[in-house]
């Protein structure tokens, strides 16, 4: 994985993935492998950070993606997008659950596991899968952050997952087009931040 540095070499794309709450931290080295060989993004794994308890709905039974997102925003770190990840069911106020959020063409995002597992939907445990899953959400979130609205194209991994046989059908990589937007986009920030150093 990537290390901290201050030189543009290291900081080009440097993603941090931060798991919140509980986590499986090979999987989460593994998530920042799998996003490194698509988006060419330099990935790091931090320290476990603790779920926010203003976070939780207890009547729900859920956390607020929005409250989560707060916290993540009070990280100091010297990274382009930082993200959280968090095996807790998240929510928003409009939805019943969701994969996860980010501010967009921002720098924070969170996404969740916890209705990526199969045994969610009683089928067998299965690592890979659930990785595929992860991946999906993780580089849709990352799009989104980067300024990306949902595609139409429902292969390409910014096609919006309202079920998880959405998030299953669609692969793990960006259309033509939204792949130019990422690449154009990704570089805009790199140009930006070179220009405040």
């Amino acid at each position: 994985m990537g290390s901290r540095g201050d030189s543009i070499t290291e900081l080009r794309g440097h993603l941090i993935i931060c798991p919140v709450g509980p986590s499986d931290m090979p999987l989460l080295h593994r998530l920042g492998e799998a996003i490194r060989g698509t988006c060419g993004m330099v990935c790091e794994v931090v320290e476990v950070l603790d779920l926010p308890r203003q976070a939780l709905d207890r009547g729900r039974g859920q956390y607020d993606c929005h409250a989560i997102l707060k916290s993540l925003l009070k990280v100091e770190s010297n990274c382009l997008r930082f993200m959280g990840v968090t095996e807790a069911d998240l929510f928003i106020q409009a939805l019943r659950y969701v994969y996860g959020v980010s501010q967009v063409d921002g720098r924070c995002s969170i996404i969740s596991a916890h209705r990526l597992f199969p045994e969610f939907y009683n089928e067998a445990p299965d690592r890979g899968l659930l990785l595929q899953r992860l991946t999906k959400t993780a580089i849709h979130e990352l799009g989104h952050s980067m300024g990306l609205t949902h595609c139409r194209e429902r292969r390409c991994v910014m096609y919006s997952s309202i079920r998880i046989a959405d998030t299953d059908f669609k692969g793990a990589c960006f259309c033509p087009t939204c792949s130019e937007l990422f690449r154009w986009n990704l570089e805009r920030c790199l140009d930006c931040r070179t220009f405040r150093q």
